[in-house]
C-alpha cells in the first residue's frame, strides 16, 4: 500500500522505464511540487491516498501496441485529476481514450522544430516557433475518436502536443521530451502543468525531503537494532551517513573499506572528516590484499565490478559479525546506478553496467537494506549535504566509482598499475584545483589504458604506459559533456605527468559526451 504523502503538493509520476524518468521528478521538485516515482502497476485507490495535485506518466522504451508493453489503471484517467502524458506515456493514455497509435512514416530522434497551434494553458509563455528533442518511432492519429485534439505541431508529426476537448477529463500530452535540456522550454512547460494546470503552491524545498527522510528512517527502523553504513568517502556515502545520523544518532555505525582500490590519501582523508570533525561511529577495515587477489587477471569490467560487490558482502558480514544486533545496511545509492543498472520502476530500463551497491546484497547479507538518496539526482545531493550541514570539501568532491580504481584501470589490475595510476590522478586534480577549474567541472580523473606506446626519451626509445584524463561537465550524470579544459592547463598536465611517473610516455584527453560514451570508460 502507498503510504500517503506527507508534503503539500504532490505529484507522482508512473515510470514506464524511461532512462530519462527521473529528470521529470527532478524538474517538477525544482519547480516546487514534491514528485515521486512509481510503478505503472499502482492502483487508483492508492494514488487517490497520496492525495496528488496532478499525475505524469513517463516515456518508456515499448510500443503501446505490443502484448508485453507495461500498462497502467485506465481509471486514473477519470480521477478528476490532471494527467501529463510524456512520449509513451501521452500514447499510452491516448490509446485507452479511443485514439490509433501506430508506427510513423518517419521516426523523429533528436532536435524538431515544434509549432504551437494553440497557445496558453500547459504551453503558456512559450514560443510559437521553438525546439523540442524528439525520441519515438511511433505516433497518435484519430485524435477526434478520443476527444482530443491538436495543439502543437513538428514537420513530422502533426500531434506532437495534444489536449483533452473533455473538461471533465483533463488530460495534456507530449510526443518531445520537456525534462531534458535538449528541449530549451521544457522545464517552463513542466511549470505550466504544476501551475496553471494543477495549481500546486510551489512550497516544496530540500529541507522537506530531509525532514520527510528522516521520519521514514526512524519508520523503518522503529523495531530497533542498528545500521551499518557503507562509507567511501564520496558525497554519496558521506550525505547517506549524515542523514542516517541526524535521524538515529548513535544507532549508526559507518564502515569504511580499504580495498586496495583508493585515491592517494584517501583512506586518511575519510578518518579525519568523519571521526574527528563529525564526531561519527566509523570503523576502518583493511581488505585490500583480498580484493586484490579476486581481480588476479580479470579483465572484463562486468566481473570486475561482480566479484568486487561479492567480495563487499563479505567484508560487511564480518565487520557486522564485531558489532551487536545489526539489522539494517545503509548505502548512498542514487538513481543514475539504480537506472543504469536495470532497475526501473518498470523493470524494464536497460541494463549498461553493474553497479557493486544496486540489486541482489540485502538477500546475501541478510539485513534489511536503507537507501535514502535512491530518488535522487548528484545535484540534489549536495543540495541535500549543505541542508545537512556537511562542510563543502565533502559536499562539492568529486564523484568516485564504488569499485575505485578497478574501473579506471583498464585490463588488469597489478600494484604496479595502480601506482601509476594513482600519481598520475593527483597531478590531473592538482592542476585541475590551481587553475580554478575543480567546482566548474563535475568530474576529472585519469584512466590507465591498457596498450603501451612507441616513445622517444633522452634520445633512446621507450614502450610505456598511455593515459586517457577525462572531464565532465554535467547536472544531473544521466547526460554529460565533455569539459573544455584550456589548452595551458592540459599541455602542464601532460608534461607533469610523462616528466614525474615512471612508466608513462603519452596522455591523451577523451572528448567524448554521455551518450553515448558513460562517464567512466568501464
Amino acid at each position: 500500500m502507498q503510504t500517503p504523502s506527507p508534503h503539500q503538493d504532490v505529484i507522482p509520476i508512473l515510470d514506464f522505464g524511461s532512462q530519462t524518468a527521473q529528470l521529470i521528478a527532478r524538474r517538477v521538485r525544482e519547480s516546487g511540487a514534491y514528485s515521486v516515482l512509481v510503478s505503472p502497476s499502482v492502483s487508483v485507490d492508492e494514488l487517490r491516498d497520496m492525495r496528488p495535485k496532478g499525475i505524469i506518466l513517463s516515456g518508456g522504451p515499448a510500443s503501446v501496441y505490443l502484448d508485453d508493453a507495461p500498462r497502467c489503471d485506465p481509471a486514473i484517467l477519470d480521477l478528476g485529476i490532471p494527467v501529463l502524458g510524456i512520449c509513451y506515456g501521452m500514447q499510452l493514455a491516448c490509446q485507452v481514450m479511443g485514439a490509433n497509435i501506430e508506427q510513423a512514416g518517419r521516426r523523429e530522434f533528436g532536435r524538431a522544430a515544434l509549432d504551437i497551434k494553440t497557445a496558453g494553458g500547459l504551453l503558456t509563455g512559450i514560443p510559437d516557433h521553438t525546439t523540442v528533442w524528439m525520441s519515438h518511432g511511433d505516433q497518435v492519429s484519430d485524435l477526434a475518436a478520443a476527444g482530443l485534439e491538436p495543439i502543437a505541431v513538428t514537420p513530422s508529426c502533426p500531434n506532437a502536443a495534444v489536449r483533452s476537448t473533455d473538461p471533465d477529463r483533463r488530460f495534456y500530452g507530449v510526443q518531445f521530451h520537456p525534462e531534458v535540456t535538449h528541449t530549451p522550454h521544457g522545464i517552463d512547460l513542466i511549470r505550466n502543468f504544476v501551475y496553471e494546470i494543477c495549481g500546486c503552491s510551489g512550497d516544496w524545498r530540500m529541507a522537506n525531503f530531509a525532514e520527510s527522510e528522516r521520519e521514514r528512517i526512524r519508520e523503518q527502523v522503529a523495531a530497533g537494532g542498528r545500521v551499518l553504513c557503507g562509507l567511501s568517502g564520496g558525497v554519496d556515502s558521506s550525505v547517506a551517513a549524515a542523514l542516517l545520523h541526524s535521524a538515529i544518532g548513535d544507532r549508526v555505525t559507518c564502515v569504511f573499506v580499504d580495498n586496495g582500490l583508493l585515491r592517494k590519501n584517501e583512506r586518511d582523508l575519510v578518518e579525519t572528516t568523519f571521526r574527528d570533525h563529525l564526531s561519527m561511529d566509523i570503523r576502518v577495515v583493511d581488505a585490500s590484499d583480498a580484493f586484490l587477489s579476486d581481480l588476479e587477471g580479470i579483465v572484463d569490467p562486468q566481473e570486475k565490478r561482480r566479484r568486487i560487490g561479492h567480495r563487499f558482502i563479505d567484508v560487511f558480514k564480518e565487520a557486522s559479525n564485531d558489532l551487536d544486533d545489526v539489522r539494517y545496511l545503509a548505502q548512498g545509492t542514487l538513481y543514475p546506478d539504480v537506472i543504469e543498472s536495470g532497475h526501473g520502476h518498470a523493470g524494464n530500463a536497460a541494463n549498461i553496467k553493474l553497479h557493486h551497491n544496486v540489486g541482489g546484497l540485502p538477500e546475501e547479507l541478510g539485513f534489511e537494506l536503507i537507501e535514502p538518496l535512491r530518488e535522487l539526482f548528484k545535484d540534489e545531493v549536495r543540495k541535500l549535504g549543505e541542508v545537512l550541514g556537511l562542510p563543502d570539501q565533502i559536499i562539492w568532491r568529486h564523484p568516485f566509482p564504488g569499485p575505485g580504481l578497478a574501473v579506471r584501470v583498464l585490463g588488469d589490475i597489478t600494484p604496479e598499475r595502480l601506482r601509476i595510476l594513482r600519481d598520475c590522478d593527483e597531478i590531473v586534480l592538482e592542476e585541475i584545483v590551481a587553475a580554478e577549474l575543480y567546482r566548474r567541472t563535475s568530474q576529472v580523473f585519469a584512466v590507465l589504458l591498457p596498450v603501451n606506446s612507441v616513445g622517444v626519451m633522452g634520445d633512446g626509445r621507450t614502450y610505456e604506459s598511455v593515459v586517457a584524463v577525462r572531464a565532465v561537465e554535467t547536472q544531473d550524470f544521466m547526460t554529460a559533456d565533455w569539459a573544455r579544459i584550456p589548452f595551458d592547463v592540459l599541455a602542464t598536465i601532460s608534461n607533469r605527468i610523462i616528466n614525474e611517473v615512471r612508466g608513462v610516455n603519452r596522455v591523451v584527453y577523451d572528448i567524448s559526451s554521455k551518450p553515448p560514451a558513460t562517464i567512466e570508460w568501464e
